[in-house]
């Protein structure tokens, strides 16, 4: 990328923010926060910091934050609040998705809500529509999102990367070939105003090195794939704060690590990706427990997170039809996305991964089960919308993987509440249940303890203070159906 190509991108880019910005202004401000209080009474409360379940508790929300957490028992609501009776319902934490990639068009907000995702990480891009005007699409991300905090429009928090860094060029990419380029593309992001830098996989090496240092130099978080030319322990050492996917930990944890690296190194330089690929199946088949232990005391040192995708390495290892969905149900998510997506997603062809797709698969949850039991941070997310995976129910499907995984429920829901606050530095704000926090909560009608499939038990979500129970998320989708057509 030439100083021109940066410098042309840069204007045209903060020539739409300021477009933006001014369309904001002269919009009246009103609060965020202007929903009426609410008091949440006789629920069984579930905070998500460890605890056990509490009975017949309350919660009282004013002005977007919990006040007041504590039994029901000599409690009054006071007069001027709306008091739910929530008896034989339970409350957790909104839940996170942390790592999306939502589209231009305004459907994938509600639907986030509607399953009670209160917060995404959007790792940029745009799988809706591949048009390759990432920088129209990263405005009107934020958009919505400035929109959602001044309480405009219901949807989701959002943190955004709104560009990726990788080698080669595609649709939402920044192409940096030279370590140069690199560090000019982190520079342009930051002045844009990027929550985050991601990097892809096909960076050459001094690239990628040169983006991580830069990045640590602009205080500016690093996360994404390992690149194809990087181990997993670089990565970490590099400051990469999330790995997404599983990238680089199977060959990390190889015992023929060194001969997989030339391996891949020799099929990427002649574009041969099923040799690619077969090398990296064999990195599961010489899993190694010794050079597995090293890495994770690694990642758990580092504070390096895992964000798995279970989800996602299904899909690619069985095939879009994959999963514990019934046809019935996939029909239903499906029905809420424009045709012109569901007619891409069927071309879709059949799983990407060599071989026995569902040893691979079985060994990947093993992985992320030998992480999970050393310690190594893990969080909940999808890789929506990818294909099959739709934007806000593939969150339940994630949990119910992590679960199989050896996650206990509790370690489940944590993954998509309590850690994701960690890893953004918001556990002053979010995360839990808790006086002082944001009032982003979900009401199940079952207990998600018993079974984690219950977080799909929606019967409100009170997003940013706002109250929406299960008519209004219903007539949400409903909506979301008609506009996709």
């Amino acid at each position: 990328m030439s100083d021109t190509r940066v410098r042309s991108g840069h204007s045209v880019a903060l020539g739409l923010v300021r477009l933006a910005f001014f369309a904001l202004l002269s919009t009246p401000p009103v609060s965020a926060c202007d929903s009426e209080p609410l008091v949440i009474t006789h629920v069984t409360l579930i905070d998500a910091t460890g605890a056990p379940a509490k009975a017949d508790w309350s919660v009282e929300v004013r002005a977007g934050r919990i006040v007041r957490v504590g039994p029901t028992a000599g409690s009054l609501p006071p007069g001027d609040a709306r008091v739910v009776d929530a008896t034989g319902r339970f409350l957790i934490p909104g839940l996170w998705d942390m790592h999306v990639h939502t589209g231009q068009r305004d459907l994938y907000l509600p639907l986030y809500v509607a399953n009670g995702v209160t917060g995404v990480r959007d790792m940029g891009g745009d799988l809706e529509e591949p048009t390759g005007y990432s920088s129209a699409r990263y405005v009107q991300l934020s958009l919505w999102r400035t929109a959602i905090e001044r309480g405009f429009r219901v949807g989701p928090r959002m943190i955004l990367a709104g560009f990726l860094l990788d080698g080669a060029a595609w649709p939402g990419n920044v192409s940096a070939t030279n370590p140069d380029e690199g560090r000019q593309a982190v520079d342009v992001l930051k002045r844009l105003g990027v929550d985050f830098i991601k990097v892809k996989s096909f960076l050459g090496r001094d690239t990628y090195f040169a983006i991580a240092a830069e990045a640590r130099r602009q205080h500016m978080v690093l996360a994404g794939h390992v690149p194809d030319s990087v181990e997993a322990a670089e990565a970490s050492d590099a400051g990469q704060r999330s790995l997404e996917h599983l990238t680089g930990v199977a060959l990390g944890c190889s015992s023929a690590r060194g001969e997989l690296m030339r391996e891949r190194t020799e099929a990427l330089a002649a574009r041969d990706r099923a040799r690619f690929a077969r090398a990296e199946a064999r990195a599961t088949e010489t899993f190694d427990e010794g050079r597995a232990a090293a890495l994770f005391a690694h990642f758990v040192r580092s504070e390096t997170w895992q964000v798995p995708t279970l989800v996602e390495r299904r899909r690619s290892a069985l095939g879009s039809s994959s999963g514990d969905t019934d046809s019935a149900s996939n029909e239903t998510r499906w029905s809420y996305l424009p045709a012109a997506l569901q007619e891409r997603w069927r071309q879709e062809p059949g799983p990407s991964a060599p071989g026995d797709g569902r040893r691979l698969f079985a060994a990947e949850v093993a992985l992320v089960r030998r992480m999970h039991e050393a310690g190594v941070p893990i969080m909940a997310g999808t890789d929506s919308a990818n294909p099959s995976l739709v934007p806000g129910f593939s969150l339940h499907d994630e949990l119910r993987l992590l679960v199989k995984a050896g996650f206990s429920p509790m370690e489940a829901l944590q993954a998509a509440t309590l850690e994701p606050a960690r890893y953004l530095g918001l556990e002053t704000e979010l995360g839990t249940i808790e006086a002082g926090k944001r009032a982003d909560l979900v009401l199940l009608a079952a207990d998600p303890l018993l079974d984690i499939a219950n977080t799909q038990a929606i019967a409100a979500v009170i997003v940013n203070g706002r109250y929406l129970e299960r008519p209004d998320l219903d007539a949400m989708l409903a909506r979301v159906e008609v506009e996709a057509r």
